[in-house]
């Protein structure tokens, strides 16, 4: 061999040495906290913002898991791959843009193999886009306690702005834990299927070689070094460690068995554990506030929150629906002056105005309403205006309240039934499911050769397809229907 070929061999042995050394610009910190109570037991540099990498997808999981209990979301929503998500570079699954895939795998990637590309089609599929994605992220990061914390992106790659701090991190791998106890198993998977391939865990060598561990989340970028949230159990014990700007994944995981054991030995055996506060993270701060940007409604509510609701009681839905009718034959007689005592009175001359009012030159509203109540009210046939014949075009559909669609033409069909009766009550049952979402939609049973549908309409297409998928958390059926 000559000169210059031992030369460059030993120059590939000293690049190939130094190599996990490359990183060790990025600056270290570390945490160890008792899970049980959020006691800090060790911390260096722990309020020192440093990137990520992907410890990010902690918090992209946490949303994630949020928003799937919220019913904004389910596991088995079918997501198709954008390009964007398609072209994000390693570590990747390898979805193709167009592709559909269920979430429940791109959590399974994103947690297990720290997928890039599975975690931007979650922020898309939940947010419609990253940004919008990385937005609730930082909201949730705040709700947390994470003051230091600032999300760009749902992956974690380097990114001006993208930076969190090892106490930050710890405290998201202790809500994890605690505020997702059916989802936390994810971490400790060795290998999952991932739907179109079985995936393995960046974390196994830990977790394999340290007694207890069972989670969290690995990350490493040139700009982070090797970073990992490591979280064990032994006894009634639970110890959380966190370590940023590790030199290589050998040193790092060294490092976080130290920690740990550390943490094992200055945690008390027992005491009271001291669960996080869970935050409360409203409807009005997520689900509302995306229909409002797409549709145009208001984007904060003055409803008070969603109670729990069971099945409600019959008497209980015939006194409401009786309430409703009572309150159009008050609307009647407020503008005509016509006491219409029958209900369904009422609700064929509320039906009547809103066909009038989308005549070119309708008639003052008083005055025509006055007309048809009339008209209704009359036992003997007469001669009826033309007014009256936009009544008789109406007549198979049966309108439970005034329209206030305002131009969106989308629906949700929630069901065919045999009689119109039956109809009124899944649209008045289902409405109490979920009136955050369905409050400002108008309820319309329609006659069809085969039945009674029952429809929520005067929504957008945004609108429209997130109250489906809301509906299909709580396990009631629904189709969004567009115009035409």
């Amino acid at each position: 061999m000559t000169i210059s070929g031992v030369v460059l061999r030993t120059i590939v042995s000293l690049l190939l040495i130094l190599a996990p050394l490359a990183t060790v610009a990025a600056p270290y910190a570390a945490m160890v906290i008792d899970a049980r109570t959020g006691e800090v037991l060790h911390s260096r540099n722990a309020d020192t913002r440093l990137h990520p990498a992907s410890l990010t997808k902690m918090m992209t999981l946490y949303v994630a898991f949020d928003a799937i209990e919220r019913g904004e979301i389910s596991l088995d929503t079918t997501v198709t791959i954008s390009r964007k998500a398609a072209a994000e570079p390693p570590s990747r699954l390898g979805l193709k843009a167009g592709q559909k895939i269920k979430l429940r795998y791109l959590i399974r990637a994103a947690a297990v193999k720290s997928a890039n590309d599975a975690a931007t089609a979650i922020g898309e599929a939940i947010s419609g886009s990253e940004a919008a994605f990385a937005r609730r992220m930082n909201r949730t990061a705040q709700a947390l306690g994470m003051d230091r914390t600032t999300f760009r992106n749902a992956h974690g790659l380097t990114e001006t702005g993208h930076l969190s701090t090892a106490r930050d991190m710890t405290a998201l791998g202790r809500h994890l834990f605690y505020d997702f106890p059916d989802y936390y198993n994810l971490f400790s998977r060795r290998q999952t299927s991932a739907g179109s391939r079985v995936v393995n865990n960046t974390n196994r060598r830990l977790l394999a070689s340290y007694r207890g561990a069972d989670g969290i989340k690995t990350g490493y970028t040139r700009a982070a070094g090797y970073n990992l949230v490591a979280s064990a159990e032994r006894g009634s014990e639970r110890v959380i460690a966190t370590v940023f700007g590790g030199r290589s994944s050998t040193w790092r995981n060294a490092q976080i068995a130290e920690l740990l054991d550390m943490g094992f030995d200055r945690a008390p055996t027992r005491v009271a554990v001291v669960k996080p506060q869970k935050p409360v993270l409203t409807g009005e701060a997520v689900a509302v506030a995306s229909v409002a940007r797409a549709s145009g409604l208001i984007a904060r509510s003055p409803r008070p929150a969603v109670r729990p609701l069971g099945e409600p009681d019959e008497t209980v839905l015939v006194a409401m629906t009786d309430g409703i009718t009572d309150a159009l034959a008050e609307v009647v007689a407020e503008e005509t002056g016509v006491t219409a005592s029958n209900s369904a009175v009422a609700l064929e001359v509320v039906a009547a105005l809103e066909t009038v009012e989308a005549t070119p030159e309708p008639a003052p509203r008083a005055a025509m309403a006055a007309s048809l109540a009339g008209a209704f009210l009359r036992p003997a046939p007469r001669p009826r205006p033309q007014a009256e014949k936009a009544v008789a075009v109406a007549e198979p559909v049966v309108v439970t309240r005034v329209s206030t669609s305002g131009g969106r033409h989308w629906a949700i069909n929630v069901g065919r039934y045999n009689t119109r009766d039956e109809a009124e009550r899944v649209l008045l049952k289902t409405a109490l499911v979920d009136i955050s979402m369905l409050d400002e939609a108008l309820r319309k049973v329609v006659k069809s050769p085969q039945g009674w549908e029952a429809n929520f309409v005067g929504m957008t297409a945004e609108h429209a397809e997130l109250a489906c998928r809301r509906l299909h958390a709580q396990n009631v059926n629904c189709i969004p229907v567009g115009p035409g």
